[in-house]
């Protein structure tokens, strides 16, 4: 690459505006820890979203691991902007 391109590329870059994708990678995120939390159901026998009068020790630890995800999700992807 010569110099003359590599001007011309860094002036297109730096006039693009900074997008702030925060909440769109937070709902992808979100949507990983779903099919996660599904398949750790599926693991255990059930079908995530049924209802479950007494939950088995399986399901509880299913439930821990959607919770610590989805923390993740909003330290990670809400709270960051995304360039």
């Amino acid at each position: 690459m010569n110099l003359k391109s590599l001007a011309v590329l860094t002036a297109v870059a730096s006039a693009a505006p900074l997008v702030m994708a925060g909440p769109l990678a937070y709902g992808l995120c979100q949507t990983g820890c779903n099919a996660l939390v599904g398949v750790c159901y599926a693991g255990a026998g059930f079908v995530f979203g049924a209802t479950i009068v007494a939950a088995p020790p399986a399901i509880l630890a299913c439930n821990g691991g959607l919770g610590t995800c989805m923390a993740a999700c909003a330290v990670t992807a809400l709270l960051a902007p995304t360039p």
